[in-house]
């Protein structure tokens, strides 16, 4: 069996499928291989990323387990706290590493603080990525982030998603990728309380926006429909055989409604046309607390995990 060690980096961090092998075995380049040395094989057949046959393979596990502790984020966690649930860069960093090569384009509709943008400026080489989102506050989190890190300010739009291709950024464009984490429905609006009311320290709802229009205000049913015809937009723009990546989190079930809402979202994201459900990938955030909900009384569960769901774009037989 291969052992595996991480390559250390001057950077923050490398990407976790950055391994050495040690077992000595012969490599077999094959009429299309590349020698990179530490790195394995490439294949010049590869036309969706710049990895190797052995960096590839580490991307193919359905669990990721990996922690992305702010400490260690170095990406302006300390501003980008002014948003409720920022994804780490450098997660998103090693999702775009795998759908794209250099030089390629990145949308996120739901831009957030950044996490996207901040991923592809820490790509190596960088990509180029353009987001939107309609929090002013977030935008203008984002581009501090960039002046105090020094990071390569990516397109960062001020708007409704829904408006995007009124946008000459995203309308003159195609994207090779899109990759985005959505409102979960009314998720931030719903009443904290027991231990999350301690965590927060209040019990009041919590939205992004207090906006009519933001799509973590609406009731789930009416959700699924506006998050569909954002989508179907964002992916007019998007090349044919290229991906859309989505974050999704459960909702806690009710007596009503078992709230299983990646597999809602599955099903309404494959009624765009030309979009095809090509699995997920569930990321176990270790930096993430275990905290007794329900105790002592009933079962409620930590959820740490999300869902990250992969569709592919894929239209005619070319």
């Amino acid at each position: 069996m291969s052992k595996h060690k991480r390559i250390l980096s001057p950077k923050d961090e490398v990407p976790f499928w950055h391994t050495i092998e040690s077992n000595g075995r012969k490599k077999h380049k094959g009429k299309f291989g590349v020698d990179l040395g530490e790195r394995g094989i490439f294949d010049k057949r590869n036309f969706l990323n710049e990895l190797t046959g052995k960096e590839w393979t580490f991307f193919l596990n359905s669990i990721w387990i990996k922690a992305y502790p702010p400490i260690a984020d170095r990406c302006g966690f300390d501003l980008r706290k002014v948003h409720p649930c920022p994804k780490p860069p450098l997660l998103m960093r090693d999702i775009i590493l795998f759908f794209t090569k250099r030089d390629q384009w990145i949308l996120d509709p739901f831009a957030g603080v950044g996490g996207t943008l901040l991923g592809a400026s820490l790509c190596e080489p960088t990509r180029n990525a353009i987001g939107i989102d309609l929090n002013k506050t977030y935008v203008s989190a984002y581009k501090d982030v960039c002046k105090s890190e020094g990071l390569v300010l990516q397109r960062m739009l001020h708007g409704d998603s829904k408006d995007m291709l009124s946008f000459s950024d995203i309308r003159n464009h195609e994207f090779d990728l899109i990759l985005t984490d959505p409102p979960y429905s009314d998720l931030m609006n719903r009443p904290k309380n027991g231990h999350k009311k301690k965590l927060y320290g209040r019990n009041d709802a919590t939205p992004f926006t207090k906006l009519q229009n933001d799509l973590g205000n609406l009731s789930y049913d009416d959700y699924l429909v506006r998050l569909r015809e954002i989508l179907f937009a964002a992916v007019s723009k998007l090349r044919n055989k290229k991906y859309l990546v989505v974050f999704c989190r459960d909702l806690q079930p009710t007596k009503e409604r078992p709230y299983l809402l990646h597999a809602d979202m599955i099903g309404t994201i494959c009624q765009i046309p030309g979009i095809v459900y090509r699995g997920m990938r569930i990321w176990h955030d270790q930096a993430a607390d275990l905290y007794p909900f329900g105790y002592p009384y009933a079962f409620v569960m930590n959820q740490m995990h999300q869902y990250i769901l992969i569709f592919r774009k894929e239209l005619g037989d070319k």
